[in-house]
Parts: structure tokens; C-alpha cells; sequence
């Protein structure tokens, strides 16, 4: 027998690298304009502050063990039952997305809940797909639960509270549908029991109650007129300065999501080049014109297929330009990128950082396992969440 071959593994840029070159390309080569490659940043930087300053706020409360706190703790007021550990699950998974932004609950709560549910020795698949499925679908209410609504609040020049008056009963509907769809979909996983777990042993009380009262006290000044970037970052002042003081080591450069900043700033100079050069035209006849009921359906439709594809950043800045403005439709344009990319693994960012958070757990969800269970699902999620937002709007 020959030796074997030693063939390199293909050397793969990351995504963010990608994005960087790929907006580098479009500014230096004036395929998107300097005057609006500038005035794309200016709009984009509130928004890449608060991701940011979110970000610290979570990751130090992770290191605070507050979500290692919260998922025993549902544990124990589940009194043993899978069934009743699922539905808390949902709860605060929703909570977390709600507050702190769908990233958190993808990249900070998924580990928790996979690690719990793998402690209990249940299966981790039901809470794996909860997790991603929250992470995308309670992202409805509050601007600062999913970047795209803070460009939708932007651009509709609404406060947080209209936006909630207009969105809540479009997230209740998307989020009862979720634990529906995710509970069905797994419901032989979710019988039996789990045994109840002790006390959870927290290693520094201090900063865990401290970071705890911060996570609930930054809640309502998201919905009080503020800009969301002022208490995100007064928030992430307060939590490094006590971790300054309690746990040193904890506090480095590697907070701040740099990699996801130049993501989404390279994703959104090459939209707006695409937009530019035909893609609005394109996208226009393919979500229509009209703020009536089923143009807003069709608007939802149409941007839930776009974020499949292409990813559902992109996908809102190319057919937020085409909605001239119109609240209806933009409104159901947020309901289909939202919670409609759930069928494709990179439908979002969430999504993406949700399955490398499995990987890392060795929790392996194929693409087809993850695509069927959307594929039943967000059809049901857009007619459910379109229908209650004819009712408040």
C-alpha cells in the first residue's frame, strides 16, 4: 500500500472578511457612491454601537453565570416534567431575545440550555431548535430585539412604544406558534421526566446580582424614547467597571464583536451597491407597491424567500428601499425577515452563530433536519403574525 496522500484542506475567508473586501471593493471602485457609502455609515453606526455595547452587556452577564442562574432555576420550577422545563424554556428565551437581542439568545442562552438539557439527560434537540427558533421569532417587539428594527423604527420615524403598540400582538402570535410548531414537531422528546437540580452554585454573588439588576433595569429605558445606543453602553460602562473591580481577567478586547461590526457594515455598503445597479428594480416587482392586506402578505412572503437565500440583513435594506416608506408594508416586510428565515441554515446572523454554538457542544443538526421542521413552520408563522398585524394596525 502507497502512502497516503496528505491533501490540504481548502483555506476558507471568513464571512466577515468577505463583506469587508467585498464593501472595500464597491466604495474604492465608486460603484456605490462616496456620498452614499457615507450616508449609509451614518445610518448604520447608532445601530453598530448599540450591537456593540448589547453585546458586552451580555457577555459579562454570561461570566456573572446570570444565565446559567436562570436556566436551573426554570429547571426547578419545571418540578421534573420535560413538558413544563420546555414551556419555561420558551419563556425565557423570548425574555432574553425581548431585552437583550436575538444574538444573545443565540450565541449565550443556546450553551446554557444544551448543557442543562444534556446534565438532565433529555434530549437537546427540542431546546437546540427553541433556542434558534426564539432567537428569530420573538425578535418582533422592542427595536432593539433585531437590528432590522431599529432600521424599520428609523425609517418610519416611530417611538419604541408605537413600534411595540403596532408589534406586540404580531410577537405573541409568532412566539405561541414557535413553542407550537417546535413542541409538535418533538413532542416524543418532550414526554417523561427529568430529576430536579440542586442548587446552582454561584461563584461570585456580587457580580452576579449586580449584573442581574442590570439585565432587568436596562429593559425600560429601550421603550422610553432614549436612544437605544445610550443605555446599551451606560449598561456596558457599569458591568466593566465592576468586573474591573471583581474579575480582571474577564474584561479584554475579545468583547467587543469587531468581526460582527465589519460584517454587517461590509453586508451593508454591498447591498446598497446591488441596490444601485438593478437589485431594487428587481425586488419592487417582486414585493409589489401596495400597503393593503395582501400586499403586506405578499411583502412578507417575498422578504422571508430573500433572507433564505441571501441572508436576512441584506435582504431588508434591498426591500426596505422599495417600500417608499409605506408602514404596512414595511411592517410585513419585518414579519418575513424576521421570523421567516428559518428554512436555510444562513436565513440569519442569529442562525449562524446558533450553529456553531451546537458544533461547539457537538449538537449536529443537519441542514435538511433544520429546513424541515421551517419548512412546515414559517408558512404558519407568516399567515399567523400577518393576521394579527391587520389587527393592530
Amino acid at each position: 500500500m502507497g502512502q497516503a496522500l496528505n491533501v490540504p484542506r481548502p483555506i476558507r475567508a471568513p464571512a466577515w472578511l468577505i463583506a469587508a473586501v467585498a464593501g472595500a471593493i464597491c466604495v474604492a471602485t465608486t460603484a456605490l457612491p462616496w456620498h452614499e457609502a457615507v450616508a449609509t455609515t451614518k445610518r448604520v453606526g447608532p445601530i453598530l454601537l448599540f450591537l456593540v455595547a448589547i453585546t458586552v452587556v451580555a457577555e459579562l452577564a454570561d461570566a456573572a453565570q446570570v444565565f446559567d442562574v436562570a436556566a436551573t432555576r426554570a429547571a426547578k420550577l419545571g418540578r421534573g416534567r420535560t413538558w413544563g422545563l420546555f414551556a419555561l424554556i420558551v419563556v425565557l428565551g423570548s425574555l432574553t431575545t425581548i431585552v437583550l437581542s436575538l444574538d444573545t439568545t443565540a450565541v449565550l442562552l443556546t450553551p446554557v440550555v444544551l448543557a442543562l438539557a444534556s446534565q438532565l439527560r433529555i434530549s437537546v434537540i427540542p431546546f437546540a431548535m427553541a433556542a434558534v427558533w426564539l432567537a428569530n421569532t420573538a425578535s418582533l417587539l422592542l427595536p432593539v430585539s433585531n437590528l432590522t428594527n431599529l432600521l424599520a423604527v428609523n425609517r418610519l420615524h416611530l417611538s419604541a412604544v408605537s413600534f411595540a403598540a403596532k408589534m406586540w400582538l404580531p410577537a405573541i402570535a409568532a412566539i405561541v406558534v414557535t413553542a407550537v410548531v417546535i413542541g409538535v414537531a418533538y413532542r416524543r422528546d418532550l414526554r417523561g421526566h427529568y430529576p430536579v437540580p440542586g442548587t446552582f452554585d454561584i461563584a461570585d454573588r456580587v457580580s452576579f446580582r449586580i449584573s442581574a439588576t442590570v439585565c432587568v433595569v436596562i429593559a425600560p429605558f429601550f421603550v422610553i424614547g432614549l436612544p437605544v445606543w445610550l443605555p446599551a453602553s451606560v449598561a456596558a460602562v457599569v458591568l466593566v467597571m465592576l468586573f474591573l473591580f471583581r474579575q480582571p481577567k474577564r474584561v479584554r478586547m475579545s468583547l467587543l464583536p469587531w468581526r460582527l461590526v465589519v460584517l454587517v457594515q461590509g453586508l451593508f455598503l454591498f447591498v446598497a451597491t446591488l441596490g444601485a445597479h438593478g437589485l431594487d428594480r428587481l425586488l419592487g416587482d417582486a414585493a409589489g407597491h401596495s400597503d393593503s392586506a395582501l400586499g403586506v402578505l405578499r411583502t412578507a412572503g417575498v422578504g422571508a424567500g430573500a433572507s433564505n437565500v441571501a441572508n436576512n440583513l441584506p435582504s431588508y435594506l434591498a426591500l426596505e428601499r422599495v417600500t417608499d416608506g409605506r408602514q404596512h408594508q414595511l411592517l410585513g416586510l419585518l414579519l418575513g425577515t424576521n421570523v421567516g428565515p428559518l428554512v436555510l441554515l444562513w436565513g440569519s446572523l442569529a442562525t449562524l452563530l446558533w450553529r456553531e454554538r451546537c458544533k461547539a457542544r457537538d449538537v449536529e443538526i443537519s441542514a435538511w433536519q433544520f429546513a424541515r421542521v421551517g419548512l412546515v413552520g414559517v408558512p404558519v408563522l407568516l399567515l399567523a403574525s400577518w393576521g394579527a398585524l391587520l389587527l393592530t394596525t
